[in-house]
């Protein structure tokens, strides 16, 4: 697995231009998106509903700390909230920051305990869309185990990216014997996520390249109902004749201020019986 490549200063997220006549649709849809009524939204945020009414329907122009007030009562994602301060005259105040900047040491740091303390088993960070940023020694271990070998190289422009690995007919697909039940499951939740953090051209065009791998149908968009789902659903690999079933858990940051913090994820992996404790213990010592 690879890490991090360090980077120079960090940037402000790139965002469409200033579009002001715009704030008014904006707020009102993400209200909407959070099933918030005006009077709910006014309640929530200290602002009167007729000053929430006249500021959707463009009779008032907020500040930018009324940008700002807004969006936090409504949850709204730090990226969002750029494009709303954008919409509204204003220059972003959120940065978007590679994960390797200097300023962001304190948190890196956090990060590499975590994944230290994850071994003898996998651990990687991965942004909103899947793309990996960094492993543990257990979690190269798994990959060169999974392909049976060093990965394949990323196309140009593209980093490594974990769902493409699970979708691809030529990664991992073929080495999951619950293939359709997974694959349905990442790319319901994975879709889910991105409309619920206001659907972003970059990540529908993701969620669109995704689905275009075979046998990857529109109804993938949507978690099958169930009527006694199991407690946790495991990815079963069947690598060389060894079986391997594991579930993982995903931690975030819980005070973000920086975009590339809000979206990163800790993914941890474990195993789901002995079998694959084992096997996984195996791969640690022989690493």
């Amino acid at each position: 697995m690879m890490r991090t490549s360090p980077a120079s200063a960090s940037t402000l997220s790139q965002t469409l231009p200033a579009q002001p006549d715009m704030f008014g649709p904006m707020l009102r849809t993400w209200r909407r998106r959070r099933g918030a009524s005006q009077l709910s939204l006014a309640l929530q945020s200290g602002v009167s509903q007729r000053h929430v009414s006249f500021l959707e329907s463009g009779r008032a122009k907020p500040s930018r700390e009324m940008v700002v007030q807004l969006a936090t009562a409504l949850d709204v994602p730090l990226r969002q909230r750029n494009a709303m301060l954008l919409a509204a005259g204003f220059a972003p105040v959120y940065r978007e920051s590679n994960l390797a900047a200097p300023e962001l040491m304190p948190v890196r740091q956090a990060i590499d305990r975590m994944l230290k303390q994850q071994e003898p088993y996998p651990a990687i960070v991965i942004d909103r869309l899947w793309n990996f940023l960094q492993g543990n020694e257990a979690a190269q271990a798994f990959t060169i185990f999974l392909f049976e070998g060093p990965p394949p190289d990323s196309p140009p422009g593209k980093q490594p990216n974990i769902l493409r690995w699970l979708l691809d007919p030529n990664a991992l697909r073929s080495k999951i014997a619950n293939w359709e039940e997974v694959a349905r499951y990442l790319v319901s939740t994975t879709y889910a996520e991105i409309l619920a953090d206001g659907g972003e051209p970059k990540a529908l065009a993701y969620i669109e390249e995704i689905m275009a791998y075979p046998d990857v149908p529109a109804s993938f968009r949507k978690l099958r109902f169930e009527d006694r789902p199991p407690p946790v659903l495991t990815v079963d690999y069947i690598v060389g004749g060894k079986s391997l079933s594991v579930f993982t858990t995903i931690a975030t940051l819980g005070t973000p201020q920086d975009i590339t913090l809000q979206e990163v994820r800790i993914e941890c992996f474990f195993p789901a019986d002995d079998r694959s404790d084992a096997l996984f213990r195996s791969l640690a010592a022989k690493s």
